[in-house]
């Protein structure tokens, strides 16, 4: 079977929700996963299920073409724009970043309901 191969970028109150749905589709392999604070629910999760876990987001973005898509859902201009800058010097036109407003809609679909976050702004 084939399989999306997917690393997250935050796995705090929104990502954590998505990364469980993630976690139980099979046609999904979760290659990785990138927050600041490795204590949290969604890392150790993550952690449980055999998911390589770093505080380092790059290094997520360094596997390179091993890696599908990239679910950035920080709410952190900063690091938006450090992951858009990285996969431009790498040359990586494989991987694609999924903003945060595209997960919250994949959130929306799964709940039936609009999902709120915490993150103020989610300009790309």
């Amino acid at each position: 079977m084939q399989k999306f191969r997917i690393g997250m970028v935050g796995v705090g109150e929104t990502g954590t929700p998505l990364l469980k749905q993630l976690l139980d589709a099979p046609f999904v392999e979760m290659v990785g996963v990138a927050d600041l604070d490795l204590q949290l629910p969604g890392v150790l999760l993550a952690k449980e299920r055999g998911v390589a876990v770093t505080d380092n987001f790059i290094e997520i973005a360094e596997q390179g073409s091993l890696v599908d898509i990239i679910i950035d859902v920080t709410g952190s201009r900063k690091v938006r724009e450090d992951l858009r800058r990285y996969m431009q010097f790498s040359g990586n036109t494989h991987t694609v970043i999924v903003h945060e407003r595209v997960a919250l809609l994949m959130l929306s679909l799964g709940a039936g309901y609009w999902v709120e976050t915490r993150h103020d702004e989610m300009a790309y």
